[in-house]
């Protein structure tokens, strides 16, 4: 069966740690064949409802939302949740919608969105999925935990770029059965296979350059090789 190249965790330049714009992101998923790609920017799906204009066949509308608890993903979003809710709110909303749920690299242990494990035991029951493979976490022990967490609680799992820079889309991936609406999305994660390659460290540099140019007002490419 023909399995789909999915990134089921990236940036835009809607984030304020990333500066890449939709075109870019296209261009670079045509590349690296990437078939589906889940525009999750943090707190808003504005953008991704943005890019889906562009490449209506390409975007998987998304989120990454901040809950005082840890960062959730969501996947078939079609309005943006705020941050700041309970997580328990920020799912209840997120259903209403008809979303697929996951949580954002759990336990990486340098990042502020990061989860408790008995904040995360609290909440378990009610997302459909762990990201059990980030790219960007530095210390790989951070992901082996996710994925052993998300096989005892026999819970699906994500893989996502975490892409915020041009060299990252594509560098971890969901791979899946074609589907074409959130529950043929759902059914695929339970047979799904991934591709599990950390990006360097050095990106989160690429992050942290992007704020300071918004700070600055100043916008450019960050990425090795511009729009590649």
């Amino acid at each position: 069966m023909t399995l789909w190249n999915v990134d089921l965790h990236s940036h835009t330049f809607w984030s304020r740690d990333c500066l890449t714009e939709f075109e870019t992101i296209v261009r670079l998923c045509e590349k690296r064949r990437i078939d589906r790609i889940a525009i999750t920017d943090h707190n808003t799906a504005e953008s991704a409802l943005a890019m889906k204009k562009i490449a209506p066949e390409l975007v998987i509308v998304g989120e990454e939302i901040m809950t005082p608890k840890g960062e959730i993903l969501a996947y078939f979003v079609r309005e943006s949740v705020p941050a700041g809710l309970s997580p328990q709110e920020t799912i209840r909303r997120l259903r209403a919608q008809g979303a697929v749920i996951s949580v954002s690299h759990p336990f990486d242990r340098l990042r502020k969105g990061a989860w408790r494990e008995a904040d995360l035991l609290e909440i378990v029951d009610q997302v459909d999925a762990i990201e059990i493979y980030n790219a960007r976490c530095i210390f790989p022990s951070d992901n082996h935990k996710a994925l052993a967490f998300a096989q005892e609680h026999h819970i699906c799992g994500t893989a996502g770029s975490d892409a915020h820079t041009n060299t990252e889309y594509g560098r971890a991936l969901t791979r899946l059965r074609p589907f074409s609406n959130a529950q043929e999305f759902l059914a695929a994660l339970h047979e799904a296979e991934y591709v599990k390659r950390l990006s360097s460290p050095h990106v989160h540099v690429g992050s942290s350059v992007a704020k300071r140019l918004r700070k600055w007002g100043l916008r450019k490419s960050v990425g090795d090789g511009g729009s590649e």
